[in-house]
């Protein structure tokens, strides 16, 4: 493993009895990512985040955090880790700074530098305004700040927030997913969620998990790179036969929209729009609309786990 690699995991599965949660799943997390866990509800994230959380026990497989085996050295691979579940682990009638003390005091932080620690979270995640009232008399967003900052308390290498903005409003949203950039640039942070726009807004790295199986795993250019116009839209006045189209270079399918509008699906590398104005000058065809279309995040996951389940109904 690179000494770059702070999260290693190798062939991990859960099992529920005989419910598959977690099915054989590798990947790593290096030093400086943000990893985007992206799935459905019931897709086996928040399993997954328990696991390398050292909350839930694997049925297989290993998971390696900052260089130690997480069974067989927990304690040194657990310190590394600060994890932020679902539901935040907050103590509702404590006032801010004394529920971060008390966090940072589990952390075996030494006391002389716990104040340093709780004023280092406190201005990270924008608490200065709340840090003297209770927990419970907080917004839902300002709740979620406190959540990741015991999370971060003792400078965790990784940090694992497990669907972090869930409940909060558009504003609360777009304040966590800041932070989150802003955590990133010292931590790995592994980011799980069903919400697309935030991996698209905080992440550069991707993994889509359907069922229990890693279906995607790639850079958030190289998810791009998937939605990125693989189409055309074609308008003609005088459209020739369906088939004429499917003889032009890198043209896969052809779909009839309308009486004048035609989409041609094409190979990645090969952009057929520059044979296309050629031809319908030369036949005469009267084009007047030539539109790259692009996938939208939400179709490439429709895709990628309706594939999925083609393959396993073939």
């Amino acid at each position: 493993m690179s000494e770059q690699t702070l999260i290693a995991v190798k062939h991990l599965s859960r099992y529920y009895g005989g419910l598959c949660a977690v099915n054989n799943i590798s990947f790593e997390v290096k030093r400086g990512q943000i990893l985007g866990f992206l799935g459905a509800n019931g897709a086996g994230k928040s399993t997954t985040m328990q696991m390398l959380a050292g909350a839930l026990a694997p049925t297989t497989g290993e998971i390696t955090i900052a260089g130690y085996d997480l069974l067989d050295h927990p304690l040194q691979a657990k310190s590394a880790v600060g994890y932020l579940p679902e539901q935040p682990p907050l103590y509702k009638d404590m006032l801010v700074e004394e529920y971060l003390t008390f966090c940072a005091r589990l952390h075996h932080i030494p006391r002389k530098e716990i104040d340093e620690a709780v004023d280092r979270a406190i201005e990270l995640c924008g608490l200065e305004s709340v840090y003297q009232r209770l927990i419970g008399n907080l917004s839902k967003g300002f709740q979620q700040r406190v959540g990741i900052a015991q999370a971060i308390i003792h400078s965790p290498a990784v940090v694992i927030l497990d669907e972090p903005t869930v409940g909060l409003d558009p504003i609360q949203m777009r304040e966590i997913r800041h932070l989150i950039t802003e955590l990133g640039q010292e931590h790995s942070v592994i980011l799980s969620t069903h919400i697309l726009p935030e991996v698209q807004a905080v992440c550069n790295q991707v993994q889509i998990i359907h069922q229990g199986q890693l279906l995607f795993s790639d850079t958030i250019e190289g998810l791009f790179a998937q939605i990125k116009g693989q189409s055309l839209q074609i308008g003609l006045h005088r459209p020739p036969t369906l088939s004429t189209f499917k003889h032009i270079m890198g043209v896969e399918e052809v779909e009839q929209i309308d009486d004048n509008h035609v989409r041609i699906w094409h190979q990645p590398e090969t952009n057929p729009a520059e044979d296309i104005v050629i031809k319908s000058v030369a036949g005469n065809w009267g084009l007047f609309e030539l539109i790259p279309e692009q996938q939208s995040l939400e179709q490439i996951f429709v895709n990628l786990t309706t594939e999925e389940e083609l393959e396993e109904a073939a």
